[in-house]
């Protein structure tokens, strides 16, 4: 195996497939870069089990300007190899395996020689199907997985919580989260979808990475479903995760559709007021903050206490509300993240009562993204 790449646009791609490394696998071999090289292209390939991300290099892309003197594979040391291209001098960096598997990296004065490992005992991707195969819009998947990732469980009492339970029905997708305190649902119309329809749990450290590696290409990315598996393809990259098993509880039920109270607001002004109340209500044993709504008065009022600190009070200005009056407590944290899922649109929180939970909808679209929060009992 030999072949000589550039080094910059090596190390970009090699940054894309360690997201899926880990130091810490129960196999060994997993803590490496399986790099697979023909006279097209070069494969890299990492995984941690759960995560599988594979990047292609091209010959035909002049940016890596890619010379193969000789096909052949081997898995190295995926942080070692990784640090080592990024602290070589030259513009180009040489790679070869002549007897075994030890590598020779060369890059102008510079020569390492590291230890790597038969590529054929590193796991296989698994086999999807391509005629189950359907296009989202890169910006629309970016803001699903913004919208609702933040309900995710992190316990791990409760391991199908830790993932967005997704659906494709007559061409609607819909996806949840929830923790138990908090449930984040969004649905979006797919136009061009027939035929395929799907419901999958992926877990959210999944779906995190995944954003993070689509904010950097514009173009649409395709998605494929298997029993176990699912891949997400953009650029020149497969983007693999294993599904989680077992049924999603049923959430349609816990969202209210009558309100005693409303209020409509701005969200980023709003957030702004709950991160002022929470300064106190985070040095106060029990972290919360409460809101008393008075339409009588027209009054929306935030306030929380720490004993040891002191007190907040702050009047908010809403743009509508209607209904009884109300006081609630809920965790600051839970109705920060739903404010900030809504950037800077009018939104509005319906209530119920104190005890149970509320929903925060965007005004202009109250059909697709709903947030719901569960109160603190303070009595």
């Amino acid at each position: 195996m030999n072949f000589t790449i550039n080094r910059t646009a090596f190390i970009s791609q090699l940054n894309n497939v360690l997201r899926a490394i880990s130091s810490k696998t129960t196999i060994p071999i997993l803590t490496g870069l399986k790099m697979v090289i023909d006279k097209e292209q070069i494969v890299l390939t990492g995984s941690n089990s759960d995560i599988t991300i594979e990047s292609v290099i091209n010959a035909t892309d002049p940016d890596y300007e890619l010379n193969v003197e000789e096909p052949g594979a081997i898995v190295l040391p995926a942080r070692f190899f990784s640090e080592i291209v990024k602290k070589l001098p030259d513009k180009q960096v040489t790679i070869e395996v002549t007897d075994g598997f030890q590598a020779d990296i060369t890059s102008g004065t510079a020569k390492f020689q590291i230890n790597g490992q038969d590529a054929e005992n590193f796991p296989h991707l698994p086999e999807v199907e391509t005629d189950r195969t359907i296009t989202l819009p890169n910006d629309v998947l970016k803001e699903v997985i913004r919208q609702t990732v933040i309900a995710v469980s992190k316990q791990e009492s409760r391991p199908i919580l830790a993932g967005i339970h997704i659906t494709l029905h007559d061409g609607l997708l819909t996806a949840v989260a929830t923790d138990s305190h908090r449930l984040a649902q969004r649905k979006v119309q797919l136009e061009y979808v027939s035929g395929i329809d799907f419901d999958v749990i992926i877990p959210g450290k999944s779906m995190n990475e995944l954003s993070g590696m689509i904010s950097d290409v514009d173009e649409d990315v395709q998605v494929q479903v298997t029993e176990n598996q699912i891949l997400f393809i953009f650029g020149n990259t497969h983007f693999y995760s294993r599904l989680l098993e077992g049924n999603y509880p049923e959430t349609s039920q816990l969202i209210p559709e009558t309100a005693d109270t409303t209020m409509e607001v701005d969200a980023g002004t709003f957030l702004a007021s709950i991160e002022r109340a929470s300064l106190l209500s985070h040095e106060s044993r029990n972290d919360v903050v409460k809101l008393t709504l008075k339409p009588s008065e027209n009054l929306v009022r935030i306030s929380s206490d720490s004993p040891d600190i002191g007190t907040v009070e702050e009047e908010v200005a809403t743009n509508a509300l209607d209904g009884a009056d109300l006081e609630i407590s809920f965790n600051p944290n839970y109705m920060k993240d739903a404010l900030r899922s809504f950037g800077q649109s009018a939104i509005k929180i319906s209530f119920t009562s104190p005890l149970r939970p509320f929903t925060l909808v965007p005004t202009e679209d109250q059909e697709n993204f709903v947030h719901l929060i569960t109160p603190v009992r303070t009595f």
